[in-house]
């Protein structure tokens, strides 16, 4: 399948239909910049610590991280060990909102410091 993001075609697993998916839903209806969204994106770790990638990151406008995104199989239930994932990523980089999504359900949170607000909806790009 052609990644628009990546500009390449890439293997379609049941986790990349998932990031088409909600990526291409971030665009279309919910108004996000599809330039400021990157894929596969390494995050910086200390020596000591393995090398990790984030599955996506949409950036503000001044191209510092807004959202981090991971995304599972929808096969694949989000968990606490999911969250936990996602929430070491974010501390990583500093995104103020983490999105984590199979495809048949989406948590959506605000982190503000060493707290994470869960909220309703993934936000549209204006509410951010």
């Amino acid at each position: 399948m052609w990644c628009a993001w990546r500009r390449k075609y890439v293997r379609l697993t049941p986790e990349e239909y998932v990031r088409q998916t909600i990526l291409r839903e971030m665009v279309d209806e919910r108004g996000y910049p599809a330039s400021l969204i990157a894929v596969e994106v390494a995050i910086p770790t200390p020596p000591e610590m393995p090398a990790k990638r984030a599955d996506a990151i949409i950036y503000n406008r001044q191209m510092q991280p807004m959202m981090l995104m991971e995304f599972k199989a929808d096969t694949v239930a989000l968990t606490q060990r999911t969250l936990d994932q996602a929430a070491v990523y974010n501390r990583l980089i500093g995104a103020p909102y983490l999105i984590l999504s199979n495809g048949r359900e989406s948590i959506a949170a605000r982190v503000e410091e060493n707290t994470i607000a869960f909220m309703k909806n993934i936000p549209l790009w204006t509410e951010l």
